[in-house]
């Protein structure tokens, strides 16, 4: 990538990062739109019982994260000799008829399926991206890679996903989702205009990429984020309502609430990737005991107006500390196969999505109110953390480097 000039691969980057924008809208702002979806889709139900509605809704976060989990692996192994550039534009060619079919499916149950599709290149764009935007940025680069596309991922958190779902409130849930689409188109074109291609790995192939999963540690690692990860997931996917029903504050608030917590995710992304650079092991140990001391905190002060706000910003923050610092981890126990590596985190995560989502659900459907979820959120934080511990006094034999080269 030589032959590039400092603002042409600055303008490379920015086109990959604006795909993690469009990402973290596509799974984010469901999130503040449950209700609106809940009243829209399940109208009866919605009549009847508004919390068992939108319990019912959260399927469709579940729907999303079930998507991300199957398609992440698959996409990786049969992409492996796909040059990256062309990957990454069938990717957002899928997320955007995906956004669009989500935006106008007539019933909950095919939204639902849409929901599903529109999921499937999420893991693939994340390590795809990645990889890309290490090869722009020189040798040495691969953390800065991933760190770049997922910086899309916080700023939508932080300025994308609580603008649109001001909108969806506002113009309704199914106009968000169009907007959403357009992001993904606009992202196309800027890739189109701006991305070389780049090929892929020489020695990449199925095979190779398939061979990662025949590790213990890959699979126990994975386990470790899927559920640990899940209580973060507990926590956001009803957000909406704990700022509604529980601090009894208006829905314009909402998108604010969801600020809070993307500004959080920003810092604990940034404060994450450095840590986890210099001492991976304690890195992750202290992300954990975090997370479980920020959604206690969450669960007992979340009904109080400044109390919410600062427990999303704290429940933000310790969770996507985890982000670079489990992606690390699970590249390091998968060594030569990184898009499968970045794939598997992605899978993780959303199993974790999926897991916290439908937990939370089940709390609140059995009538536990909506700071439910945040207990349970607790509960998987803790079994997370046993399972870091105990992935890592499986490695002490092999000598595993506490530290990770960026």
């Amino acid at each position: 990538m030589n032959e590039l000039s400092r603002g042409q691969r600055l303008a490379a980057l920015v086109a990959l990062a604006l795909g993690g924008v469009a990402v973290g809208l596509t799974e984010f702002v469901a999130m503040g739109l449950l209700p609106e979806m809940a009243r829209d889709l399940l109208a009866q139900q919605y009549a009847r019982s508004s919390s068992d509605a939108v319990a019912r809704a959260g399927w469709m976060i579940t729907a999303y994260a079930l998507g991300v989990v199957v398609g992440a692996p698959l996409i990786a192994v049969l992409s492996a000799r796909l040059p990256r550039r062309r990957l990454v534009l069938g990717l957002l060619v899928l997320f955007a008829a995906g956004t669009i079919a989500s935006a106008t499916a007539p019933n909950f149950e095919l939204v639902l399926v849409a929901r599903f599709v529109a999921a499937l290149p999420h893991g693939a764009y994340f390590g795809a991206a990645g990889l890309l935007a290490a090869t722009l940025m020189g040798p040495g680069n691969e953390a800065r890679g991933f760190a770049t596309v997922l910086g899309g991922l916080t700023v939508s958190n932080v300025v994308g996903v609580p603008l649109i779902t001001r909108l969806g409130q506002a113009a309704g849930w199914r106009t968000a989702y169009l907007v959403i689409a357009g992001v993904f188109l606009l992202t196309l074109l800027a890739v189109l205009a701006v991305v070389p291609e780049v090929a892929a790995a020489a020695d990449g192939s199925p095979a190779a990429e398939l061979r990662a999963l025949r590790t213990s540690q890959v699979w126990l690692v994975a386990a470790t984020g899927a559920i640990g990860f899940a209580g973060f997931f507990a926590v956001d996917s009803y957000i909406a309502p704990v700022t509604t029903d529980v601090a009894g504050l208006s829905a314009a608030t909402v998108p604010w609430v969801l600020v809070a917590v993307g500004l959080g995710m920003t810092v604990g992304n940034a404060l994450g990737g450095w840590l986890a650079d210099r001492d991976l092991r304690r890195s992750m140990m202290i992300g954990f005991v975090a997370m479980i001391a920020s959604i206690g905190v969450f669960s007992l002060v979340a009904s109080h107006r400044v109390g919410l706000f600062v427990g999303a910003f704290l429940v933000g923050a310790t969770s996507l500390y985890l982000g670079p610092v489990l992606q690390a981890r699970l590249i390091t126990v998968a060594p030569g196969a990184q898009l499968m590596g970045a794939a598997l985190n992605q899978s993780a995560m959303n199993i974790a999505n999926s897991l916290g989502a439908a937990l939370g659900s089940v709390g609140i459907a059995a009538g536990l109110g909506y700071l439910a979820p945040a207990r349970v959120g607790l509960v998987l934080a803790v079994v997370g953390l046993g399972l870091g511990i105990v992935s890592y006094a499986g490695r002490r034999r092999d000598r595993e480097p506490a530290t990770v080269a960026g």
